[in-house]
């Protein structure tokens, strides 16, 4: 569930971290802004009732009672009584008489009232009203009491309930709280990507270099950081392929060398008048010669010089099929490549070659499966020979390398087909795994890359 690349990882966290952001910033605004919406409904409940006051001292006794039948409403119920009331409410009234809303709204009504009245004021939330309050549409609401003395001795009782839809969605704070997620979410993901694609590029670099040591050196760009491992990376190189290049050309070199005196003693074998020792000798030399052309053969097999080209493999494979019918041999070939592999054809053709070799002279008819799918190609070539004990397989690898028991010097070789094999296929990207057949035989299961 966790993704697994940087880039994504950091978006994520940026991400997450706007949201809490701004979903704690719309808290504390839509809290804001309830309670000012409260407040401005509880001022407006308050000039209501001041104005009502200052209507009541102005007319008569009569007319004040026509009055209270006229503005008393469901959300604001008005009555005059000649001593103040023990409302059932007058607990709660002591409890809640010094909140802060009841301090501030009551002083607001002495201010609009314009002189000192006795003022009995509290604001009661639905909790801490009694069920003998009226409910305003079937419901409790936040409501103002107020008990004011008028001026011929007379108590204005005003029960007010706060108006309870004047809250509504702040829809422009959440269209400006989603333009500020969308604005930073889309800086970070440029940002991240700034910061991450020199790290992309120095794993790309990484993982080519195991393929081509003579690829192009990596841009040392990006933070000071990813420049100081790309230049590591880029000297490393450097050394890595100068120290193969020297073995190879030293090996290829003594390897070229040794032909000579290997011809002059296969001359001077000749000369020999002990028909057994001659065959011994002729047999020595034949098998160091053989050595030699594999060592080079192998030294040839790790040049990366050659071009990337398309090829088809199913025409190289035919033509190896055509060679090896020319010589007597059966291979056998199944399915085919629907798309050009890009390679070094000469050096794939000769990775092919070997394992072909290996499949008929080992298990006399040579099998080919060409597979293509949809990231990568399999190719499977296998033998009907006898097999290899599973604990030999990967030792087979090994340069120089022969399994006596079942792949004897009676075949010839010099033990390096498979080591040039598999150098030849990671070079690809590539991988070379070799298992037994399910019956019989050896098979070698070949994945290339889609490439190109």
């Amino acid at each position: 569930m966790i993704p697994r690349s940087l880039f994504s990882r950091l978006v994520i966290v940026f991400l997450l971290g706007l949201i809490v952001a701004q979903v704690a910033s719309l808290a504390i605004v839509l809290q804001d802004r309830g309670e000012f919406l409260s407040r401005a409904s509880g001022v407006q409940s308050v000039r209501r009732i001041a104005d009502t006051v200052i209507l009541f001292d102005t007319v008569s006794i009569s007319e004040r009672e026509r009055l209270v039948k006229l503005l008393s409403s469901p959300s604001m119920r008005i009555s005059i009584m000649s001593e103040r009331p023990r409302l059932p409410v007058a607990r709660v009234l002591r409890e809640t008489n010094e909140s802060p809303q009841s301090v501030m709204f009551t002083s607001i009504l002495q201010r609009m009232l314009g002189r000192e009245r006795d003022i009995k004021l509290v604001v009661l939330e639905p909790s801490q009203q009694t069920t003998t309050i009226p409910r305003y549409h079937g419901r409790l609401n936040t409501s103002v009491v107020a008990q004011i003395k008028l001026d011929d001795g007379n108590w204005a009782i005003f029960d007010s309930q706060l108006q309870p839809d004047t809250w509504t969605w702040p829809y422009r704070a959440l269209l400006s709280a989603l333009v500020l997620l969308i604005g930073v979410l889309l800086l970070a993901v440029i940002g991240v990507r700034w910061v991450t694609k020199p790290l992309k590029n120095f794993s790309q670099a990484a993982t080519e270099l195991g393929k081509n040591l003579d690829r192009p050196p990596l841009p040392e760009t990006g933070p000071v950081e990813v420049q100081q491992a790309a230049r590591a990376l880029n000297g490393m190189q450097a050394r890595l392929s100068r120290y193969l290049h020297d073995r190879t050309r030293i090996l290829a070199a003594m390897s070229h060398d040794l032909k000579t005196p290997i011809t002059r003693m296969r001359l001077r074998a000749e000369l020999l008048d002990d028909e057994v020792s001659k065959e011994k000798f002729k047999r020595d030399l034949t098998e160091l010669e053989s050595m030699v052309s594999g060592t080079l053969d192998f030294m040839r097999g790790l040049e990366t010089s050659e071009p990337v080209q398309p090829l088809d493999i199913n025409a190289l494979f035919e033509s190896l099929q055509s060679d090896a019918l020319e010589c007597g041999h059966t291979v056998k070939i199944i399915g085919r490549i629907h798309t050009p592999f890009y390679c070094r054809p000469q050096a794939i053709k000769r990775c092919f070659s070997n394992l072909l070799d290996n499949a008929i002279k080992y298990g006399a008819i040579a099998h080919v499966q060409l597979i293509q799918l949809p990231k990568s190609l399999h190719i499977v070539i296998s033998d009907e020979g006898s097999g290899v004990p599973p604990e030999e397989l990967e030792k087979l690898f090994d340069p120089f390398y022969r399994l006596e028991s079942s792949r004897n010097r009676d075949h010839g070789g010099t033990g390096l087909g498979l080591t040039i094999a598999r150098s030849i296929v990671e070079q690809h990207g590539g991988t070379l795994i070799l298992k037994n057949g399910a019956k019989t035989g050896l098979e070698c299961h070949l994945d290339f890359p889609v490439n190109g």
